[in-house]
């Protein structure tokens, strides 16, 4: 009995990765626009304004909200604040797996068609768009560096309960920072990492 209740648990409750329930999520849209005829993605560039991250370059999204009822109700909502365009014209084409960046901060992406000539950008939270033929971003290399991340115990951390104490030997890793520069933008970051996975998963499509 226990054990059929125990499966029945573990089926119905889950998760993608063990910390997900508590974990900051946000959510983000690939918007797609066709100029003269050719495939592009539209980026942002964060407003200078903005307390955080002012003047990176983003995809439209944010934080997913208690009343956001899917990851995709907030990449809509976010892209609608942010672009101005109507939510009705937006075509969804579907989800990318999930980044997740640390256990506790995970992007859902998601990528849809924009129209183009819809857009009236808030210019409280973006400063400029700016958009790169899907073309290029398949025959561009980028490039990449790698970044350091030491683990620092704070003050009160209890070494007296783990072996070797103070000594004890933590794992420290390197992250890759992508990098594609386009003209004046260089795109990085978060942005960069995402969108090279998708130009990976287009790799095989006729554009």
């Amino acid at each position: 009995m226990f054990l059929d209740q125990l499966k029945n648990q573990i089926h119905q409750s889950k998760s993608q990765f063990i910390g997900e329930e508590t974990a900051f999520k946000s959510a983000v849209l690939i918007p797609l626009v066709e100029i003269d005829g050719e495939w592009h993605i539209l980026f942002e560039v964060r407003a200078f304004t903005l307390r955080k991250q002012p003047g990176d370059i983003s995809f439209p999204g944010g934080k997913i909200d208690a009343t956001d009822p899917t990851p995709l109700d907030a990449a809509l909502r976010e892209t609608h604040e942010e672009l101005g365009v109507d939510l009705n014209t937006i075509n969804v084409i579907g989800d990318l797996s999930p980044y997740i960046a640390s256990p506790s901060f995970i992007v859902y992406p998601f990528v849809a068609t924009l129209d183009y000539t819809q857009i009236s950008y808030n210019k409280a939270e973006v400063e400029e768009v700016f958009t790169v033929p899907v073309k290029w971003l398949l025959n561009y290399k980028p490039y990449m560096h790698l970044v350091s991340v030491e683990i620092v115990p704070e003050a009160d951390f209890p070494f007296n309960k783990i072996m070797n104490g103070q000594n004890y030997q933590w794992r420290g890793r390197s992250v890759e920072e992508w990098f594609y520069d386009y003209g004046k933008y260089t795109i990085w970051g978060l942005t960069a990492r995402i969108l090279k996975h998708f130009i990976g998963q287009i790799e095989n499509c006729d554009i």
